[in-house]
């Protein structure tokens, strides 16, 4: 079984900082590409940021030169630094995983996705 725990959510002000940790467990060795996602109420699941694990990554206009997305491949672990947060910014965030490799060699190209961390940004 494949587990994405995700932290690092929670309350801040506009402007302020949260980083966000995402990280796979279970019988697997490494992942594929990883990403985070987020819905606000009422709003369509957007991507985020999105990284390979060559470490390309892919930010839409709306967070671009604010969030960062990086990834530590022996951790299976993925994070999200969002600087500058704005009210906009409010949504519940996914960690999501595109792929990975089981202990046993296999790969999978399922998709996995955390729960959902809350984060919230006031004015």
């Amino acid at each position: 079984q494949v587990q994405l725990v995700e932290s690092g959510g929670g309350l801040v002000q506009a402007g302020g900082s949260l980083r966000l940790s995402c990280a796979a467990s279970g019988s697997i060795t490494r992942t594929n590409a990883m990403a985070w996602y987020r819905q606000a109420p009422g709003k369509q699941r957007e991507l985020v940021a999105a990284v390979t694990r060559g470490g390309t990554t892919n930010y839409p206009d709306s967070v671009k030169g604010r969030f960062t997305i990086s990834r530590d491949n022996a951790k299976n672990t993925v994070y999200l630094q969002m600087n500058s947060l704005k009210p906009e910014d409010t949504a519940v965030y996914y960690c999501n995983v595109k792929g990975l490799w089981f202990d046993s060699g296999i790969y999978t190209n399922n998709d996995y996705w955390g729960q959902g961390t809350q984060v919230t940004v006031s004015s």
